[in-house]
């Protein structure tokens, strides 16, 4: 059986996720920050005949990560994916009013976050046949997009949450040329050339279902043994870093 482990993964692009590789056979580690919401959305996606693992996990705290990890280990001794999609929009802050405090909470979810995660999991992907990781990242984490003066992010001057999402693909390039034998892809949820993203808590306005918006992260997570590592796609095909 595929194991995969998806980080914030009770709502949104996370839980749509977990739900359809659930429909694959996968077992499914549901991680999720608040327990609660955690154990609801777990018990939802069994109900459907899922096999499906709730796994309380801060991606902020070691503390969390080690014991993700310890109870992992007590239904699998491999891993074969890892999703990283916990991730925060910040306040939004104006780069000139921005403060290092506003930074450093939302690269602690967004950059640290999938570095914690990853490293603490590297064992069990290495024991695996065919590991791969999936870096949830953003179109405005890409310095192409961001500097589109047709696009309207541009305008829109924010500093913690597009550099977060900069440095995690660039974190992902690294991990990607450092292990090559476990394949790393950063993904975006949303059809860039068309400037059109799914509908979550952190983009409300949308117009993409969940379901398309989770395309890209089911292509890579999906990968076959000699598919590609180091790439940027959405769900039309590769982007512009």
């Amino acid at each position: 059986m595929t194991s995969v482990l998806i980080t914030g993964a009770n709502k949104g692009l996370g839980y749509e996720t977990a739900r359809r590789l659930g429909e694959l056979g996968w077992r499914v580690f549901l991680g999720s920050r608040d327990e609660g919401r955690g154990r609801a959305a777990a018990q939802k996606l069994a109900a459907d005949g899922a096999h499906v693992i709730m796994v309380p996990l801060d991606v902020t705290s070691e503390e969390s990560v080690a014991g993700a990890v310890r109870l992992v280990r007590e239904h699998t001794d491999r891993m074969d994916v890892l999703i990283n999609n916990a991730g925060t929009p910040g306040r939004g802050v104006n780069p000139a009013d921005a403060t290092a405090k506003d930074i450093h909470a939302v690269y602690d979810t967004n950059v640290y976050g999938p570095v914690r995660v990853t490293n603490a999991f590297l064992p069990l992907l290495q024991a695996a046949d065919n590991p791969r990781v999936v870096m949830v990242t953003g179109a405005g984490g890409s310095i192409a997009f961001v500097t589109d003066p047709g696009q309207a992010v541009s305008k829109m001057y924010e500093l913690a949450y597009t550099s977060s999402k900069a440095a995690l693909n660039m974190i992902t390039v690294r991990y990607a040329q450092a292990l090559p034998a476990i394949k790393f892809n950063a993904v975006t949820p949303g059809e860039v050339a068309n400037g059109r993203f799914p509908a979550t808590d952190m983009n409300r306005a949308g117009v993409l279902t969940v379901t398309e918006g989770s395309d890209p992260i089911i292509d890579r997570a999906t990968l076959a043994s000699d598919g590609p590592t180091g790439t940027f796609i959405d769900r039309l095909g590769p982007i512009a870093w």
